[in-house]
């Protein structure tokens, strides 16, 4: 029997019958469009390689229906005249590899569209504060400009209907504008699109009912939106279990919310959950278990009698699987499982599950970009968004290449260089591979490393690398072996040995808690406050432990590795739910075992009770070996961490991109 059979049934959504039951979620082409907003070749690319990898439904990024009245730059997505040819073409080509495309549809941001997104003013539902700078106030949208824009939603229509377009998606979710109108606290319109909440969701049975007045009954028209918003108050989130008053839509109006879509005429349902208030339930991190929405989404299914959709870190194919099996959801969508692996679904369907790249949550190569106006990609796939121009193809000339260090870096040198055809060994100085991946995945809440690690280690398998472990590859080691091309992947170091102010006090490093099993409770003060210092310091406080944090810069997270907006707003309300105490602009003064004495940001003398001391360095580069090289081989590269600490993204990205040209 085929693995994971129940991914690979038909299933169809008003008249489009789907291959299998993996679609890929939408997710913003940023970058990948021309100047009027149309998808360019490059957003063709990027999705025909899902085709390829066997996905059923590929829905397409949120294209806005009009830029008059909910203005952004030119080049956001949207649909228009221009945008026709484009999705002509790419619904021809995903046709051939028999996957369905919907368009996914927008009525805009509102509130929510950041400096990159918005050229206008923002608007909204109601006179709601703007979420970036609340001292600004959205001003409510008129009555008829909202019927211009369900007007504007029958023109999409009938463009992504002439190009071939399988069917359509609304874009009601994550508190964009259509999620706005739904919401009461968003809401308080006193003209047709406000009131109770059917009043709210007329501006949604409007859209439907011009797309399918133009389009036929039978046009599959799929409304997307979370069943919860996890939010506590405007811009306040609440953290998985955590007891709290919903200020948002809350699970039982998410109930009615898709009966009424459903009675309304919507032929599925595609959910997902939160908002910008609680960013990470709509993006979650590592730091969220996996399968993290399912729960809501089945509470709809058992309520509605139409195909829903699930998301939310879903992409382990037993999981995925499971959903199915289990009657949880009739559809999984992967968005950055696809993005790390846009063969999953070939891989899952023939039994080669272990050579599924995994996503680790970490949202730096896909929304931390788009947050920093760069094009959609993934950190631990540098070709995603990029696959013409970062396809990987034989070398006509094969090279002897020496590869020192084995943690994230070196690992992806070796893989990339062997897929390249070079014969490559490896060194690495420690009994075991991964480098900072083997204390960063103990916590509970990294697991999802592991995943990685083990895939890096079949792939070096399969490819035929040469490993050698336990051997530190001094100049005369790599001498011996004689290799066209070194390339270095020997991290970083501490910034300065233990500083002065520990005062002979016995002090871990972050890693090193990181590293640990079962780290001790108690008292403890961490010295720092970078991404391994905030984790360690979660580490312990989940274990029962008292941990103070004490950072000299204003804010935490200020310095080390990069963190996306999700990742950084989860770990700091997880930091805050475990009760960890978080002082920012403090100068340490010394540590004993009986306290660490500081001033704080007031200028004020204080002083804390520890059991136990953790040092968060900040790193630089280990240039040692290169610089024992220098001028004996001609070409040496360094790669990742020991050419400049800037986190796994830039580690993996270094090594591809140095490797896709040997």
């Amino acid at each position: 029997m085929r693995p994971y059979a129940s991914l690979f049934q038909p299933i169809k959504i008003g008249e489009a019958t789907i291959k299998n039951r993996i679609a890929m979620a939408p997710m913003v082409i940023l970058g990948m469009t021309d100047r009027q907003g149309a998808p360019t070749r490059r957003a063709l690319d990027y999705y025909l390689e899902r085709a390829r990898g066997g996905v059923g439904l590929i829905i397409t990024s949120a294209l806005k229906v009009e830029n008059e009245i909910d203005q952004s730059p030119p080049a956001m997505p949207r649909i228009s005249p221009a945008a026709l040819s484009p999705l002509a073409e790419l619904c021809e080509a995903c046709h051939s590899w028999e996957a369905s495309v919907f368009v996914q549809l927008t009525a805009g941001l509102g509130r929510v569209g950041s400096a990159a997104y918005l050229s206008g003013p923002p608007v909204s539902a109601s006179a709601t504060p703007f979420f970036w700078d609340r001292s600004i106030t959205c001003r409510p949208l008129e009555t008829e400009e909202v019927e211009s824009i369900v007007r504007s939603f029958g023109q999409a229509a009938r463009i992504a209907a002439a190009a071939g377009v399988d069917g359509l998606e609304i874009h009601g979710h994550e508190g964009y504008l259509l999620d706005q109108f739904s919401t009461a606290i968003w809401n308080r319109r006193e003209d047709k699109y406000g009131g109770d909440l059917q009043g709210r969701l007329t501006f949604a049975r409007e859209i439907l009912r011009e797309i399918k007045g133009l389009l036929g009954e039978d046009y599959p028209v799929i409304y997307r939106f979370g069943p919860k918003h996890y939010m506590k108050g405007l811009n306040t989130g609440a953290t998985p279990g955590e007891v709290y008053a919903e200020a948002g839509r809350d699970l039982a109006e998410g109930i009615e919310k898709a009966q009424l879509l459903i009675q309304a005429g919507y032929d599925a349902l595609h959910l997902d959950g939160g908002c910008y208030e609680s960013t990470y339930w709509a993006h979650p991190p590592i730091y969220h278990s996996r399968g993290c929405l399912v729960e809501a989404a089945a509470a709809v299914k058992r309520a509605v009698a139409a195909p829903v959709i699930s998301v939310g870190r879903l992409d382990d194919p037993e999981q995925a699987a499971g959903v199915i099996d289990q009657g949880l959801a009739d559809i999984v969508a992967l968005g950055r499982g696809l993005l790390a692996e846009p063969h999953w679904p070939l891989k899952a369907g023939q039994r080669r599950a272990a050579e599924i790249r995994p996503c680790i949550g970490c949202n730096e190569g896909c929304a931390g970009r788009l947050h920093k106006g760069r094009p959609l990609s993934c950190a631990l796939n540098p070709s995603c968004g990029r696959e013409a121009t970062h396809a990987l193809s034989l070398t006509p000339q094969p090279l002897s290449v020496v590869v020192v260090g084995g943690g994230a870096t070196g690992l992806e040198a070796a893989r990339v260089a062997a897929l390249r055809g070079h014969k490559v060994t490896l060194y690495e100085k420690e009994g075991s591979l991964g480098g900072k991946l083997v204390p960063a995945s103990k916590p509970d809440f990294k697991k999802d490393l592991v995943r990685l690690l083990n895939w890096f280690e079949v792939n070096l398998k399969q490819l035929g690398v040469k490993v050698r472990l336990g051997v530190e590859a001094g100049p005369e080691v790599i001498l011996e072996a004689s290799p066209d091309v070194v390339l270095l992947a020997t991290g970083a170091k501490p910034a300065q040995p233990a500083p002065d102010w520990l005062g002979g006090v016995e002090a871990a490093t972050s890693l090193e808690v990181l590293a640990e099993e079962s780290p001790s409770t108690g008292e403890a003060v961490v010295i720092g406050g970078s991404l391994f210092g905030l984790e360690a310091a979660l580490w312990l406080a989940k274990r029962g432990a008292q941990v103070t944090v004490l950072e000299a810069q204003p804010d935490v997270l200020g310095w080390g590795p990069p963190v996306a907006r999700m990742n950084r707003a989860m770990l700091l309300d997880l930091l805050k739910a475990f009760g960890v105490t978080l002082l920012t602009g403090v100068k340490v003064g010394r540590v004993t075992a009986d306290g660490a004495a500081f001033v704080d940001a007031t200028g004020t003398e204080k002083s804390v009770g520890l059991e136990r001391v953790i040092w968060d360095p900040k790193l630089v580069a280990d240039e040692s070996l290169h610089q024992e090289l220098g001028g004996v081989l001609a070409r040496v590269y360094r790669l990742g961490d020991c050419r400049r600490p800037q986190g796994l993204m830039n580690a993996i990205w270094d090594a591809y991109e140095v490797c896709r040209a040997l």
